[in-house]
């Protein structure tokens, strides 16, 4: 498996999981203290992150929780790009990513400064996506599976065999990829999008049938609506839940952890790797 992905010449070896923070420019996420408006609440969130020992920092700024509202191009840059820009010139050293399926917010944000891309919908919102990740060289790509769109995706939870339909999914996508020169992929099977609770422990159960493809693997299970629903509590309460699937993924392989919270995130990547030592 490719271990070393590079990011615009920063190089990161996946040999050791690494945590993401996320970081939402929105009103409207899922878990209301992942939200951040002003550029002192982005840039005391970034720190906290960075000291707690992010690798990655993933900003959106348009809301892919079910039932989100549609947010205009310009309003998604208006979000974003200052915040890659506020960011870097406080902190330099960080890795951004920038967590859009627009291609026109992708490019602006690289410019800025991020250095990969999170695509939630794996190229499907926007045809641009590919070749405008492909043209930057050295920026990895995030590919997601989804199916629809963000309005549409709970209705579309109907598959012939689940882990085989998304294996051949993103095997496709892959390829396409890879015909443009995409030089750094990062798999990342989507929980939560266009699959229903059982489907989304399920797939979880079989991460492991997806070391394949041969690519680094994200898991972004973060206090969302699967372990919530399952537990009946908040998206506030989850954390408990949060850890215990993230020990899963790191147990089963996952290289990148998609978090609401990284202290508690990096204290599992830890507690993993003694296991994993002896």
């Amino acid at each position: 498996m490719t271990q070393i992905i590079n990011c615009r010449g920063t190089l990161v070896d996946l040999v050791q999981p690494r945590i993401m923070g996320i970081m939402n420019i929105t009103p409207d996420s899922f878990f209301e203290r992942s939200r951040f408006y002003t550029t002192d609440e982005i840039l005391t969130q970034t720190e906290k992150m960075l000291l707690a020992g992010a690798t990655f920092l993933d900003l959106g700024g348009h809301s892919t929780r079910p039932g989100a509202s549609p947010v205009s191009q310009d309003e998604e840059m208006r979000r974003v790009v200052p915040a890659v820009e506020q960011i870097l010139a406080r902190f330099p050293e960080a890795l951004i990513s920038i967590d859009t399926f627009r291609a026109s917010v992708a490019k602006a944000c690289v410019e800025a400064g991020a250095v990969m891309i999170n695509d939630v919908s794996g190229g499907l919102l926007d045809t641009q996506m590919y070749k405008t990740v492909a043209s930057f060289g050295n920026v990895p790509y995030v590919l997601m599976h989804m199916r629809g769109t963000i309005e549409t995706m709970t209705q579309m939870t109907q598959y012939d065999n689940l882990v085989l339909d998304i294996l051949d999914d993103l095997q496709q996508k892959v390829a396409q990829l890879r015909a443009l020169n995409q030089r750094d992929i990062i798999l990342d099977l989507g929980f939560g999008f266009a699959k229903n609770i059982e489907q989304n422990y399920k797939l979880l159960n079989h991460i492991e049938d997806f070391a394949v493809m041969n690519l680094p693997m994200l898991v972004g299970v973060s206090r969302k609506s699967m372990i919530w629903r399952k537990l009946n509590i908040p998206a506030s309460e989850a954390l408990n839940g949060t850890t215990a699937l993230n020990t899963v993924s790191l147990l089963k392989g996952a290289n990148i952890l998609r978090v609401h919270d990284v202290k508690e995130a990096i204290e599992v990547v830890h507690l993993v790797e003694a296991l994993l030592a002896k």
